[in-house]
């Protein structure tokens, strides 16, 4: 398979990993998990491989509905947007405390505006300086407006050529926190 890393040092860096859709490292590659990655190539022409180690599992918060559909935007959104071989080292750090937010956090109001402030990050590192208002931990009406305010601005930004393919993420994450 063809994983998607994001890195402190290289942003975000496609390598092969063999023998990645196997019973041993499927559960190594699952998106937002923490890996420690030997990446190496023959040439800078060619897609370098990986061997890949576990560090740190996300994977028991991906049977709860919300921390499941948070956690597959958010790396979704960071594997799509960010152009490759670019470090971001302020986003590399956001998203770090975002998800370990989602995996801690009693409750999805603990890390939507983590969330939000994320999303508004990156279009700012990708020089998409869109004002949004920061609305208060106690109004959810108004995080969920904001929440719908940046998916328009993702989508018409960052993601205009791969809206249908990423957004599908984001929508049932909406749907979900529409629930609380």
């Amino acid at each position: 398979m063809i994983a998607r890393l994001l890195t402190q040092e290289s942003g975000i860096v496609a390598a092969y990993v063999a023998g990645g859709r196997g019973r041993n490292l499927r559960p190594v590659v699952i998106p937002g998990n923490v890996v420690d990655a030997e990446i190496r190539a023959r040439s800078e022409s060619q897609l370098p491989y990986a061997r890949l180690e576990l560090v740190e599992s996300r994977g028991p918060w991906l049977t709860e509905p919300l921390p499941s559909a948070a956690i597959s935007w958010v790396t979704a959104l960071t594997a799509i947007a960010l152009p490759e071989r670019h470090p971001y080292p302020a986003l590399y750090d956001a998203l770090e405390a975002l998800l370990d937010a989602i995996c801690v956090a009693p409750s999805a109001r603990g890390w939507a505006l983590p969330l939000l402030s994320y999303e508004v990050l990156l279009l700012r590192e990708l020089g998409y300086g869109v004002p949004v208002p920061r609305p208060q931990d106690e109004d959810w009406v108004a995080v969920l407006d904001t929440f719908d305010r940046l998916g328009r601005e993702l989508a018409r930004y960052p993601l205009a050529d791969r809206r249908r393919d990423v957004m599908a993420a984001r929508d049932l994450l909406r749907e979900r926190l529409a629930r609380i």
